[in-house]
């Protein structure tokens, strides 16, 4: 039973809404497929803080920290958050435009945020990510790949790797190809990856060749 089911207008039930206001519309007859995996800790290396939705929905104190004072005026959201405690939360409609990628480029495709699903873990590079984060993660994807055709899954240091480094060193791709139980083309960036163990059984794209 995936305990995430994503409904008509993109919002996926299971998670909690927080709607931010940072999306527009994808470009039209653009196919969801591929999916971001970013980390994020407002303010660094801290946990557990409301900031980060306050800062996806324009609402951060910028006043109440020293760092927040580097990202005044920036406007930017992902799909989904996930909190070390396994908490999904939801910015923005699967079906819009999140602002997440910036700019970036998955094998010649420039402009991910036209095509891709972005997923914050709360995290940091230096810092391992916790198992039910993993968990989480792992049923959102099913959930996603039910209603949408991802091909690949991604860090955001594999498109844009000259500005980015999440989701770090830390994060284990093992770890999530387990939670997710898919073949290992679905990680392009993470080379040797093996097949997961029962894929063939549980893989919900294995009709959608990469």
């Amino acid at each position: 039973m995936i305990p995430f089911q994503i409904d008509p207008a993109g919002w996926a039930h299971g998670a909690t809404r927080v709607a931010s206001p940072n999306f527009d519309a994808r470009p039209p007859g653009v196919e969801v497929d591929l999916l971001v995996v970013h980390n994020m800790s407002l303010p660094p290396g801290q946990f557990g803080g409301p900031a980060i939705a306050a800062f996806f929905t324009n609402t951060l104190d910028h006043d109440s920290h020293p760092f927040f004072e580097q990202i005044r005026g920036v406007r930017v959201s992902a799909h989904f958050l996930i909190r070390r405690n396994g908490e999904v939360v939801q910015f923005v409609s699967c079906d819009a435009r999140a602002w997440h990628a910036g700019l970036s480029e998955f094998f010649g495709r420039e402009r991910c945020n036209d095509f891709s699903l972005g997923v914050e873990l709360e995290g940091a590079d230096d810092v391992p990510f916790d198992a039910a984060q993993y968990r989480a993660l792992g049923q959102l994807i099913a959930a996603l790949m039910a209603r949408y055709p991802i091909k690949a899954i991604a860090g955001h240091a594999d498109i844009a790797p000259h500005r980015k480094t999440d989701p770090g060193p830390c994060f284990d791709w093992l770890a999530l190809q387990q939670a997710c139980r898919l073949p290992g083309r679905y990680f392009p960036y993470q080379a040797g990856m093996p097949d997961a163990a029962a894929a063939s059984d549980a893989d919900p794209g294995a009709s959608r060749q990469p």
